[in-house]
C-alpha cells in the first residue's frame, strides 16, 4: 500500500491492542511512551477490557523500569476508535481474531505474547512471568524505535516479532 508523503517529524499514533488491556498492552503502551520520549502518541485498549490494570504490570513498570503508572487505566476499544492510528499492535491472539481489521486504518501487526495474568504460581513466579513479558516487549520496542516511522511497512514491522 502506498502511503502519502508525510512529514518525518509528524508524531505517529500507536495503539497496543489486547483482550483485557490489563497487562501486555499496558506494558507495551508505557514502555513505548518511556522509550520514545514524546516521539509518538501511544495508547492501549482492550476488545473485552478488564476494567483495571493488573497490579503486577504496575509493579514491573514502576520498580523495574522506574515508570510512573499513576495515570494507567484499562480502556475499552470504543474510547480510541475515533483515532486514526499509524500503527496498531495486537499482543494477544484473541485481540487479533476479535479485531481482524482495525477500522481506523494504519498498519496492523501482531506481536503475540502469552498472557502473564493467566499464569498460575507463586507471587514470585508470577512476577517473573510479568518481567519476561516486559523484557520481550522492550526488545521489540527497541527494534521499532530503530526504524524511521516514514519507512514503516508491514513486513518490516512483522519482522520485529519474528526476531524475538
Amino acid at each position: 500500500m502506498d502511503r502519502p508523503l508525510e512529514s518525518p517529524n509528524r508524531r505517529r499514533k500507536v495503539l497496543f491492542l489486547c483482550t483485557g488491556n490489563s497487562a501486555r498492552s499496558i506494558l507495551g503502551e508505557y514502555l513505548l511512551r518511556d522509550r520514545a520520549r514524546g516521539r509518538f502518541e501511544v495508547h492501549s485498549a482492550g476488545s473485552d477490557f478488564a476494567g483495571e490494570v493488573h497490579p503486577l504490570a504496575r509493579r514491573v513498570l514502576e520498580v523495574d523500569y522506574g515508570i510512573d503508572t499513576s495515570t494507567a487505566r484499562s480502556e475499552p476499544v470504543d474510547e480510541v476508535r475515533g483515532i486514526a492510528f499509524d500503527l496498531v499492535i495486537t499482543v494477544c491472539d484473541s485481540a487479533r481474531e476479535a479485531c481482524p481489521a482495525w477500522l481506523g486504518g494504519g498498519i496492523q501487526v501482531h506481536w503475540g505474547l502469552e498472557d502473564p495474568a493467566a499464569f498460575e504460581g507463586s507471587e514470585e513466579e508470577r512476577l517473573e512471568v510479568f518481567r519476561r513479558t516486559a523484557e520481550l516487549l522492550e526488545e521489540r520496542i527497541e527494534r521499532l524505535l530503530d526504524l524511521p516511522p516514514e519507512s514503516w511497512d508491514q513486513s518490516a514491522l512483522e519482522e520485529i516479532h519474528r526476531a524475538s
